[in-house]
């Protein structure tokens, strides 16, 4: 406004110069006239004239200019008003109410609807994925939101405007007000005053009314290609078949071929469907890569390679089973195939037969419904000893730790390796905080016996202090580094040695020196057994701490019953040999009455669901045996009621909630408990809650059971 009467000021100045130059003239005449009155009478002749041509021109000029202006600002004005009427991008003003006051000819033609119409409707009349929230007070900062209209995708800006239906205010009186309003904020505070000032604001914007202005951008097109990159970005993959040497170990040799020849058939046609590369870079060992569209299409089906593969049968006992695994999402092809490499690992760990996807650090498992092959081969075990005994002989000293809450094979295990230490005459120590019931039958045959030394049994903070960089931490029976006895002793030490049983998740040691994760394996009491015989030192374990081994084992099997095989009793034979007494053991972990019949009242309480679950819920009492112990006892017994595939029972064990599971068939409760924040082993796996009762829980498992079921994934 400031900038339009300074330009007409000038304008002015321009057509008024003729004028002061007739000043000069006079003065110029009056000048000649002393000089020589016939030069000074011609010089005034020339200023009349002159004066008259100019105050001629001037006054027809200033009206004409005063009507070019006229037309000039009518043109701008109409030029304006096609310029947001026709503007390209629908654009449309609402009231507070989300009204629409005011639409532009494309505002109009993409909602095919009368701009007379469009003023009787609201926005959110108009497009369903409007809402009234979405429309942003007089102080908000404006809102986004993609809808989608007639077939096409929008991105909606919706923010505040400022207009003055009055029309422009003056600006002298604009800077009248302004300079007022500068002097009052510049007085000194009085009580007066801050009300003065709002008043004088509130006069300044009287007339001004806010609208809404809401702008359509079609991204219909920008979606479509975005969409079309995305899904044409490469997925990697490995297909690895997990029980290959089983397989043909125990298949006549002339059927080898034709085993091998289905198994491609079946990989490269499920891979054709989806537009894959597959290669095998070894007998066992598959590769490829395929668009990323296609990937939910084998997620719907669940992989089901899975089943094809193990559906083959040209008289081979065991059925053959496929490990895949996928990577995308990274940010580079590199990092999708060290992300399909490692989850490749992670499948491995779990025990195979299933599919890992990991994408940008998001794990999703599918499959793993079986129990998996036990591994008939020792080789890996022989492997994993001499590597052992060579990280071993580096060292000077060892320091053992397992779960939480030890159980007896996790006890067991520790002794085992302990005394696999000890053959080396290196020092070994076992971290343990508290003694809980579940061992405390056979912790005082330690430490009670002169033969161990009183710092044998370590708590954390011993074992912080005396670990340093000639010191190897052996983890037993655990690879969660959270659920260990003390997670921080594994950032402190700078050999890290795992062996363990349990199918692994996506919480793993990272930094292991050596792993040993068998999920064949039915404790980590028949691995260490198994290692103790591969040692070059003729190691004789004492009775008391082959019993502890034999315990561990025959916890973890419930009595040989569940997740056994060959290697079990071959372990366990050597156990015998090495002078564990079964009875002795039996008489150890022998319930006492109390505990006894709070196992009979959790039976009593089970429940069927889909008539092969059983579940219970109860609440044991504090005594002699443990609560958590008493869980899973009951679990276990509840596998003895004809029909029933698996078992839960959910216990109350003070503010927690705890499910203890089990299963005697080809059920992995593993996965079951996954789903619930939990995890474990197939045959036994457990989750804890807090913040709710036993009874959320019971609705909460029967809910996945029946959905877990009902979809096929158990």
């Amino acid at each position: 406004m400031n900038d339009n009467r300074h330009t007409d000021t000038r304008h002015e100045i321009y057509l008024q110069m003729p004028l002061y130059v007739i000043a000069l003239f006079v003065l110029c005449d009056i000048w000649m006239l002393t000089v020589s009155v016939v030069a000074g009478i011609v010089g005034i002749i020339f200023t009349a004239v002159y004066s008259v041509v100019v105050i001629v021109l001037y006054i027809s000029s200033r009206v004409s200019s005063e009507a070019a202006y006229a037309n000039r600002a009518m043109e701008n004005g109409r030029v304006q008003k096609d310029l947001i009427r026709e503007f390209p991008i629908p654009y449309a003003i609402l009231d507070k109410t989300g009204r629409i006051a005011w639409a532009n000819d494309e505002f109009a033609h993409i909602t095919n609807t009368s701009k007379r119409k469009l003023m009787r409707l609201t926005a959110m009349q108009v497009f369903e994925g409007l809402t009234h929230e979405m429309i942003p007070g007089e102080c908000d900062e404006p809102v986004h939101a993609d809808i989608e209209y007639d077939g096409k995708e929008y991105r909606v800006e919706i923010k505040n405007i400022r207009v003055n239906p009055d029309g422009p205010v003056d600006s002298v009186q604009e800077q009248e007000n302004s300079e007022h309003e500068e002097e009052m904020e510049n007085l000194p505070v009085t009580e007066d005053q801050p009300q003065e000032k709002k008043t004088i604001k509130r006069k300044k914007h009287t007339g001004v009314t806010n609208f809404t202005a809401m702008y359509l951008f079609d991204m219909t097109e920008r979606n479509k290609l975005a969409k079309e990159n995305e899904e044409q970005k490469l997925v990697t993959g490995l297909i690895y078949i997990d029980n290959y040497d089983e397989i043909f170990d125990d298949l006549e040799e002339v059927r080898h071929s034709l085993l091998v020849a289905l198994v491609d058939r079946k990989i490269n046609k499920y891979m054709a469907n989806v537009d894959a590369i597959v290669r095998s870079f070894e007998k066992d060992k598959y590769m490829f890569v395929m668009p990323k569209k296609y990937l939910p299409q084998l997620q719907e089906n669940k992989f089901a390679l899975l089943d094809e593969v193990k559906a083959i049968n040209i008289g081979n006992d065991l059925p053959l089973t496929l490990s895949i695994s996928l990577g995308t999402e990274y940010k580079s092809f590199i990092e999708d195939f060290e992300a399909a490499r490692s989850a490749m690992e992670l499948a491995l760990g779990r025990g195979g037969d299933q599919v890992v996807l990991k994408s940008n650090d998001k794990i999703t498992y599918y499959g793993g419904r079986s129990q998996g092959t036990e591994k008939s081969t020792r080789v890996k075990a022989r492997v994993k000893t001499l590597a052992f005994k060579e990280l071993l002989e580096t060292k000077e000293k060892v320091i053992i730790m397992a779960h939480k809450n030890p159980d007896m094979d996790a006890f067991g295990s520790a002794i085992g390796v302990y005394r696999m230490v000890n053959s080396m005459n290196k020092e070994a120590h076992i971290v343990i905080n508290e003694v809980s019931s579940a061992i405390s039958p056979i912790y005082g045959n330690f430490t009670a016996n002169s033969m161990y030394g009183d710092d044998m049994i370590i708590n954390n903070e011993q074992a912080i202090e005396m670990i340093n960089a000639d010191t190897m931490l052996v983890v037993v029976d655990v690879n969660n580094p959270s659920l260990t006895e003390c997670e921080e002793l594994i950032s402190y030490a700078k050999t890290v040695v795992v062996f363990d049983h349990h199918r692994q998740t996506k919480d793993v040691i990272a930094n292991a020196t050596l792993s040993y994760v068998e999920p064949f394996a039915s404790s980590a009491c028949e691995m260490i057994a198994e290692m103790l015989q591969y040692m070059d030192e003729k190691i004789k374990l004492r009775p008391s701490e082959a019993d502890a081994m034999y315990a561990g084992i025959l916890i973890d099997t419930d009595n040989f019953l569940t997740k056994t095989g060959v290697r079990t009793f071959e372990a366990a034979a050597y156990l015998r040999r090495s002078g564990a007494d079964v009875m002795r053991v039996r008489k150890m972990f022998r319930s006492d009455i109390d505990s006894y019949r709070q196992k009979a009242d959790g039976v009593r309480n089970a429940e069927m669901v889909l008539g092969m679950f059983a579940v219970s819920v109860f609440e044991p009492k504090e005594g002699p045996e443990s609560p958590i112990v008493l869980t899973a006892k009951v679990a276990n017994e509840m596998l003895n009621i004809a029909g029933v595939r698996a078992s839960f029972v959910i216990a109350q064990l003070g503010d927690d909630v705890k499910i203890s599971a089990r299963s005697i068939d080809d059920v992995n409760v593993q996965i079951i408990m996954e789903r619930m924040g939990g995890g474990g082993h197939a045959n036994i796996a457990a989750a804890q809650f807090t913040n709710t009762t036993k009874e959320e829980v019971k609705e909460q498992l029967v809910n996945l059971l029946e959905e877990m079921y009902k979809e096929g994934d158990i």
